[in-house]
């Protein structure tokens, strides 16, 4: 029998599914970062109920972000798949052109100016967004064992470094832009998000270890050349945020080393290290900002709703630890206990966001899908954390 939170997640999935023209014959509404916690969300809820319908939902919603996301907008000159290929081709290869965020404004055109507030209403691609649904799709193979989904994202991954990503002069690191256009041939901003070349070093790895763990699985892209360039980039970078979301990003990319580390897969303890320092000081600095002391109107849920879970993933590092025989350093042992102190902010935020009062605030109406999503991440967080970071857990 699901518990209450499960129950609220399955409530907060199922109305998603409908509003968004999953499950009803609505107007299909699709955004790439909201979509990749929505198929985690289902691979998750089929787990724990045994009920093979979520599993038929994830499987939906991937097909719908491909056929709406990996095309052309409706009000483009351009049809058709972005990355050129013919229908046939293109749907056996969804992910090689890349896919759009989903805004609801047309990218800006090559002749119009920078407008900062207006950019963020704007479609294009974002780096940040494609790896979250590299993610996604990774963890449909983990789960099933189908292969094709992790070969999904590898494509996907080959195409967004070479895409986001340029060299500098002979012998520093590459650069990446934080977003570029639907085409993906042109930089819309240029300027580098402080944890993209990250969180795309860590994906890649995991994309790559997924396939050891499949008979007949595809041996290309092996983003072994993606993964080298990567993490020359993130070699003594700073990583210390003070950005909820951000912070949440930390921890679950340390959550995901932690893993890799586990199995074998990477040897970078003092990435882990890094990581886990990185996000202890942030969260320090935002536990005495009084955010979350604020009333509604003046905070943002999907921000803190990623720190959230984030810390479900400090836990299930904790627990993690107790239970394996494999010793971590005393580093790591350290910081994870000074982290866990800070659980109590994710049971706040939960609960804070639970509150239908508090959901009826326009900072919760203006972003209702994104921010209902990851609250059911964040009540029944399994499928976007996986029981197991490694290929162990394939079934």
């Amino acid at each position: 029998m699901p518990d209450q939170k499960m129950k609220e997640a399955i409530a907060l999935m199922n109305d998603f599914a409908e509003r968004t023209g999953l499950t009803a014959g609505r107007p299909t509404q699709r955004y790439l970062w909201t979509d990749a916690f929505a198929v985690c969300n289902f691979l998750g809820l089929a787990q724990a109920t045994g009920e093979n319908r979520y599993a038929a939902l994830a499987l939906r919603l991937i097909d719908q972000v491909h056929h709406t996301l990996g095309q052309h907008r409706d009000d483009d000159p351009q049809s058709g798949w972005l990355s050129g290929l013919s229908e046939q081709e293109g749907a056996i290869h969804p992910t090689q052109g890349g896919l759009r965020i989903g805004k609801a404004l047309p990218e800006r055109g090559p002749g119009e100016p920078f407008d900062e507030r207006l950019e963020w209403g704007r479609d294009g691609q974002y780096y940040h967004y494609l790896t979250k649904w590299m993610h996604a799709l990774d963890q449909v193979t983990r789960a099933s064992g189908r292969p094709q989904f992790n070969l999904w994202a590898r494509e996907l991954a080959e195409t967004a470094f070479n895409a986001f990503t340029y060299p500098t002069e002979a012998g520093r690191p590459r650069r990446m832009y934080w977003k570029m256009s639907i085409d993906l041939s042109r930089p819309l901003v240029p300027s580098m998000g402080q944890h993209d070349p990250l969180d795309g070093c860590i994906t890649y790895v995991q994309l790559r270890s997924t396939p050891a763990g499949l008979s007949g699985s595809e041996a290309e892209p092996n983003l072994t050349n993606e993964i080298g360039q990567l993490a020359a980039m993130i070699q003594g970078r700073e990583w210390v945020t003070a950005d909820p979301l951000g912070i949440g990003g930390l921890l679950i990319d340390a959550y995901r080393v932690d893993g890799l580390l586990r199995h074998g897969i990477s040897s970078d303890e003092d990435l882990l290290e890094t990581l886990l320092s990185a996000a202890l000081v942030g969260l320090r600095c935002y536990a005495d900002s009084g955010d979350l002391r604020l009333q509604a109107e003046y905070r943002l849920a999907f921000r803190e709703l990623g720190l959230a879970i984030g810390l479900h993933a400090v836990e299930l590092m904790r627990q993690t630890i107790d239970s394996d025989a494999k010793p971590s350093t005393s580093e790591v042992l350290a910081q994870l206990k000074a982290l866990m102190k800070y659980t109590p902010m994710r049971d706040q935020i939960e609960s804070f966001w639970r509150e239908p009062d508090h959901r009826r605030a326009s900072t919760w109406t203006e972003h209702r899908d994104i921010n209902e999503v990851m609250l059911a991440t964040s009540l029944a967080p399994g499928g976007f954390l996986g029981s197991d970071n490694g290929v162990k857990g394939l079934q």
